[in-house]
């Protein structure tokens, strides 16, 4: 009648460092490559340094907002609709929506979401490669 009693297991409080680190910064930095080029060399040449702040601002706001549904999502409290994230991404904060995908392991296994993010991220390295190699021509004649 002496049962031992196992303890619950607890929830990891530590914060666990993000797998393969050095071959998903390696990934960010190429797909952060041609925006990058693209906003300079418009920038240089006379444009507007307009996208040189909407990238870092839009990704600082991404990764707070995907910060705050993690939390959300484990107090069960009221969660950020996908369609805002979403937003935040294509209004250029990929990177740091790619960022807080990896530092709070969120999102990261729904297939459905992992598809409209990567396709976001396709539309914007798209935009690039047309502006820089087609002269913004392609996109314009084919879809506006």
């Amino acid at each position: 009648m002496n049962a031992r009693v196992q303890p619950k297991a607890h929830k990891r409080t530590e914060k666990t460092p993000v797998r393969w680190l050095p071959f998903k910064l390696s990934v960010l930095v190429l797909l952060c490559a041609l925006p990058a080029y693209g906003v300079l060399s418009i920038g240089l040449h006379g444009g507007s340094w307009l996208p040189a702040a909407i990238y870092p601002v839009m990704s600082v706001i991404a990764f707070a907002l995907y910060g705050h549904d993690k939390k959300q999502a484990r107090t069960q409290g009221q969660r950020t609709p996908e369609k805002r994230l979403h937003a935040a991404e294509l209004l250029g904060g990929w990177p740091g929506a790619l960022v807080a995908q990896q530092v709070f392991r969120h999102k990261t296994r729904k297939l459905s979401y992992q598809a409209v993010f990567w396709l976001v991220v396709l539309l914007h390295e798209l935009f690039w490669i047309d502006q820089l190699l087609v002269g913004g021509n392609f996109l314009a004649r084919h879809f506006f």
